[in-house]
């Protein structure tokens, strides 16, 4: 193993050197893990009588991932509301009610004189 210090005192060809070894090590640990792997999974199909082959077929096929339907655009809903004092300020009547809505329900306005006739 490296010391800290050791790695400090590498150059930088030296240190590119162990890398490239490091990588290859990897490389070569991960292909004799995945060849053990393989080994062990058929050892362990053979004991209920099958070969990895008769598993792989059997196996369920991963979900398909579901395409994004494009969606149709939603019309805005029409106002049903209108402030007395400022008929610019409209509500549909849906979601979080409106401070000047609220400040007229507050003052005693009835809820149905603010209503949109059509």
């Amino acid at each position: 193993m490296f010391d800290k210090s050791e790695l400090k005192a590498m150059s930088r060809k030296e240190l590119e050197k162990l890398l490239a070894d490091v990588k290859k090590a990897l490389a070569s640990a991960k292909a004799r893990d995945q060849r053990e792997a393989k080994k062990a999974a058929a050892r362990a199909a053979a004991e209920f009588g099958f070969s990895l082959n008769d598993i792989a077929e059997t196996a369920a096929p991963l979900p398909k991932k579901k395409k994004n339907k494009a969606k149709a655009a939603k019309m805005p809903s029409k106002p049903v509301f209108s402030n007395p004092e400022d008929a610019t300020q409209t509500w549909t009547g849906k979601g979080r009610q409106p401070n000047w809505y609220r400040e007229q329900v507050a003052t005693g306005t009835d809820p149905e004189t603010m209503r949109i006739k059509n």
